[in-house]
Parts: structure tokens; C-alpha cells; sequence
């Protein structure tokens, strides 16, 4: 049996000289005051969207959930297991959170198995298909669409579920409850990988577009 990667001991060896050497002070305040982040991220965990790394944010700035095409499924308090959900709830809950932002992607591999879900590598599974149903009503009408080229297809539906799961954000009483209030915002970004284009949703009309710096 191997040990463990020498890569990710390399990497570790690179940020205790790089990064914690710089930011060590931030680093105990944190582990002694305990984190008090903004911003929720709810992200895809495809490894070339990370939100740190996105928006360049340190130790303690950003709380992250990621999971298969960055959805948020509805309020559903049925005794099973939902780790998606119970991370929105400690964020909003116990960390008091001001802002959530469901944040999608371009070339996104489980927006492409929601189109096809018999497409290769993401088959069906034990659990990616029933996962990706959550978007099977709105992949329906995308799939079904003559006038959109496969691209466009992915392109509308990675966007298209943003809002979707922001509208499933809004079925968690505590969520509703607090933006209604005004202490709570909700957001959609995506981000094109290529091209390391931001596009922020449109909180009246739901339109993406480039925001001016």
C-alpha cells in the first residue's frame, strides 16, 4: 500500500513556508477566536472553481460547501441525510452569515450529465443520477429546446440552475425568514473557466452579466 501523496506533503511543506509563515497571526486569532465569515459559497467541486482561489480570499473570509454542480436541493427535514442543507443551516444559523452565493461554472460535468445522463464518465451511478435529478424539470425544457446548440444548452442550463437553487434557498423557512428581514442576501455567480470571466446574476430579472470594476 502507498503512502500518502508525495505531491500533497510537497504542497503542505510549500504553504507552512509561504502562505501560514505569512498569515500565521491570522491564523491563531482564528483558531482562538473561532471563524466569523461573510459570505456563504455554495460551489461545484470540480477542482478548477474553487472560490478561494476565485476570489483571492485569505484564511476565515469565506464559509464553502461544495457538491456536484454546485445545487441546493429544497427544504426537505425528513430525518435523512442532507449535508448540503445542514452546512446552509450552520452557515446561516450559527455563523450568522450576510450573504449566500450559489456559484456555477462553465463546462460544468455534472450540468453535461443532467443533458445526457447515459453520457460517459458521469453515468447514472448510485448516486450522481439521482442527485442531478433535482434538475430534471428545467433540463427537460433545455434538452428539448431545437433552437440552442449543445454549448448553449449547457451554457443556459449551468445558469438556469443557479436560479433554480437559489429559489430551492428560499423554501428553508430560516433563509426566507431573514432576507425578507433584509439581513440576509442571496446571489448567483458564474464563472467561465477558460476565460476566468465573473458573471453575477441579476437579483429582478435573473439575467447573467460581466460586472463593472
Amino acid at each position: 500500500m502507498s503512502g500518502f501523496p508525495d505531491r500533497l506533503l510537497a504542497g503542505y511543506d510549500r504553504f507552512m513556508n509561504g502562505r501560514y509563515a505569512e498569515e500565521r497571526d491570522r491564523y491563531r486569532d482564528l483558531a482562538e477566536k473561532g471563524q466569523k465569515p461573510q459570505t456563504l459559497f455554495i460551489a461545484c467541486c470540480d477542482s478548477r472553481a474553487a472560490p478561494e482561489t476565485i476570489f483571492n480570499a485569505g484564511p476565515g473570509e469565506l464559509f464553502v460547501v461544495r457538491n456536484v454542480a454546485n445545487l441546493v436541493p429544497p427544504y426537505a427535514p425528513d430525518g435523512e441525510f442532507h449535508s448540503t442543507s445542514a452546512a446552509i443551516e450552520f452557515a446561516v444559523q450559527a455563523l450568522g452569515v450576510s450573504d449566500v452565493v450559489v456559484m456555477g461554472h462553465g463546462r460544468c460535468g455534472g450540468i453535461k450529465a443532467a443533458l445526457d445522463p447515459n453520457a460517459e464518465p458521469l453515468s447514472p451511478g448510485d448516486f450522481i443520477g439521482h442527485w442531478m435529478s433535482l434538475l430534471t424539470p428545467v433540463s427537460s425544457e433545455v434538452q428539448q429546446s431545437e433552437l440552442l446548440t449543445a454549448n448553449e444548452r449547457q451554457t443556459a442550463l449551468e445558469r438556469i440552475s443557479i436560479r433554480n437553487s437559489i429559489a430551492n434557498l428560499r423554501t428553508f423557512p430560516f433563509v426566507k425568514t431573514l432576507e425578507d428581514a433584509g439581513k440576509l442576501d442571496l446571489h448567483g455567480a458564474w464563472f467561465d473557466i477558460s476565460s476566468g470571466e465573473l458573471w453575477v446574476m441579476n437579483e429582478a430579472s435573473g439575467d447573467f452579466s460581466r460586472p463593472q470594476n
